[in-house]
């Protein structure tokens, strides 16, 4: 893997192509164009099975149709597996994925994608084994690099706020971005500081833990969902537009 990614390098300097064609992204374009589109993917913890399905059409009502279901309750998979079934306009990940046999739960659970908070080299070849498309969260320079020689190119940046916010990303994502590197923050992001984050072209979308808090969804009140979900794609639509 990493023999051939150096060797795109070369070829595409001597050959004077574009450089964001470097490296070649994990995510299916088509996926990748959506994501974009949404701009903003939910990122929430389930408790309770039963509160997957009126969720997820919750915020399809509001919207968003991308969500990542974090690897944090003996929920999660099993509420993929009913989003999957029931729901299979939305877009549906999971989060926090820690480890190799997670790698293949998230496969095995129909999962569209998989995202975790740091960058395991172990966990993203398997996540490439099995043709799932991966995005590893990074903060430093190094971590991007590491995960640039994985083949990574969509990359989680977290926390995103506390670890100095776009001025931050601005900084470690600049020897990078002709190589086609796109970001999703998480970590401080709401609906009063997405408008800025969706304004930074090395953003791809958001992510967004603020349209389904933990209590919320134990209350289903799933009509504040879609309200928190409304006003997002609001935003998203108002920034994306210009």
């Amino acid at each position: 893997m990493r023999r051939r990614i150096q060797y795109r390098m070369v070829a595409a300097h001597n050959t004077k192509q574009n450089q964001e064609q470097l490296l070649e992204s994990q995510f299916p374009l088509e996926m990748s164009q959506r994501i974009e589109r949404t701009g903003v993917i939910s990122v929430l913890i389930i408790d309770d099975v039963a509160h997957a399905v009126p969720l997820a059409r919750a915020l399809l009502a509001g919207g968003v149709d991308a969500m990542e279901l974090t690897l944090r309750t003996d929920a999660a998979i099993d509420s993929l597996k009913q989003i999957r079934e029931h729901i299979p306009e939305m877009l549906a990940g999971i989060g926090t994925v820690l480890t190799v046999d997670q790698v293949d739960q998230v496969v095995e659970a129909g999962g569209h994608f998989a995202v975790s908070p740091g960058l395991n080299p172990d966990v993203v070849d398997r996540a490439q084994e099995l043709n799932l498309p991966f995005a590893p969260g990074v903060m430093t320079p190094s971590e991007i690099e590491v995960a640039l020689e994985l083949g990574c190119r969509e990359l989680k940046f977290f926390p995103a706020e506390p670890s100095g916010g776009q001025k931050m990303l601005d900084s470690i994502r600049a020897p990078y971005a002709h190589l086609g590197v796109r970001f999703v923050p998480l970590g401080g992001v709401n609906a009063g500081n997405m408008e800025s984050w969706l304004s930074n072209p090395g953003v791809l979308a958001v992510g967004g833990s603020w349209l389904t808090p933990r209590d919320v969804i134990a209350a289903g009140d799933w009509d504040e969902v879609t309200r928190r979900a409304a006003e997002a794609r609001s935003i998203v639509d108002r920034v994306r537009a210009l």
